[in-house]
């Protein structure tokens, strides 16, 4: 393992904006992780990590030492009643580990095809798409502490899973790097198609006895549909979370917006964070290198030459034109560095 010094991490990113590391290292092991983080206690510098780099915008350059996630390695280390248990590097591509998983038939996560990022990232986040999320599925995770190197294991219960939400983001954030992730796989499909955009897709390619293959293409599909290729203009998916308001909140909206859509969920009514930025007119919004998608509200675009602080600029201009309208705080789903 090699610390670089003044690297650029503008290809280590989904929006691919221009920003440096002061120092940079790329961790293939536990063991890397663990010489990385005692150099980072050494030299008493700030910490960064990075996945995949989908969920990240790059507001500037980054002080102290980049981390990069590149732990390799899909092994089922185990079998329950109802199917395997899989161990996943947290480098693994999120993607390709759910085309490795159906490929070998363990079923569960074929509806969280075609989410960016890398595994590692995927707890920290509570990745969820089409009514299935990744907590459904987890067993455990590994992952090293920053303070004194040590190896930890974190079962369900621990790490607090929410709405995109971890014990990993709140109370823990900063203080651990995860090395792999433990997921309880099934070897019999329970297919999960409640969503309307799932059996259109399925109807139109002709499916009349859908497999968990069947979903995954049907997903994979609709995003494709909607989301932009970050290989081909740079993003980082769903900037915004879909907000919870409360009841005073959603009578006032519905009766206002009748066909608003709208989510019955713990604690209040889920908003579509897309159809509210859409309302407020802000769907193919251009300022030239950057911009919001003509497809997906949700998704703001580097579209060339774009700087993390214009981006960052126009997320804040859509939360506040949302709160001017319709009263809804919108949270940021993607992470800002540095922080």
């Amino acid at each position: 393992m090699r610390i670089l010094t003044q690297a650029s991490l503008q290809k280590w990113t989904t929006f691919g904006l221009p920003a440096q590391a002061e120092h940079f290292a790329s961790c293939t092991s536990e063991d890397e992780v663990k010489e990385a983080l005692a150099w980072h206690r050494e030299h008493d510098c700030a910490l960064h990590v990075l996945g995949g780099g989908s969920n990240v915008l790059l507001a500037g350059d980054l002080p102290g030492l980049v981390l990069q996630m590149g732990i390799d390695g899909v092994t089922e280390v185990g079998q329950t009643d109802q199917g395997v248990l899989v161990r996943v590097g947290a480098g693994v591509s999120w993607h390709e580990f759910v085309m490795t998983a159906l490929d070998r038939g363990w079923y569960g996560l074929e509806n969280l095809s075609l989410i960016p990022g890398s595994t590692g990232a995927g707890p920290m986040q509570n990745i969820g798409a089409y009514g299935v999320e990744l907590e459904e599925r987890f067993h455990s995770l590994e992952a090293v502490e920053v303070a004194t190197g040590e190896t930890h294991q974190f079962a369900h219960s621990d790490c607090a899973f929410g709405y995109r939400e971890s014990v990993f983001k709140r109370a823990l954030k900063g203080r651990y790097v995860i090395t792999s992730v433990t997921f309880h796989l099934l070897k019999t499909p329970e297919l999960r198609m409640e969503y309307g955009a799932i059996k259109a897709a399925l109807k139109a390619a002709g499916v009349t006895e859908p497999t968990p293959k069947a979903v995954s293409d049907a997903v994979i599909g609709i995003r494709q549909s909607k989301l932009p290729d970050p290989a081909v203009l740079g993003n980082a998916g769903s900037f915004f979370k879909n907000p919870i308001v409360d009841q005073e909140r959603h009578l006032a909206l519905a009766k206002q917006f009748p066909d608003m859509p709208q989510y019955p969920t713990p604690g209040g009514m889920k908003l579509a964070a897309g159809w509210l930025i859409d309302q407020a007119g802000w769907k193919g919004h251009d300022r030239g290198t950057h911009g919001v998608h003509d497809r997906q509200a949700l998704v703001l675009v580097n579209k060339g030459g774009a700087t993390g602080a214009e981006l960052l600029q126009l997320a804040e201009d859509v939360q506040q034109d949302v709160l001017k309208r319709f009263g809804v705080e919108l949270e940021r789903e993607v992470n800002v560095l540095p922080g």
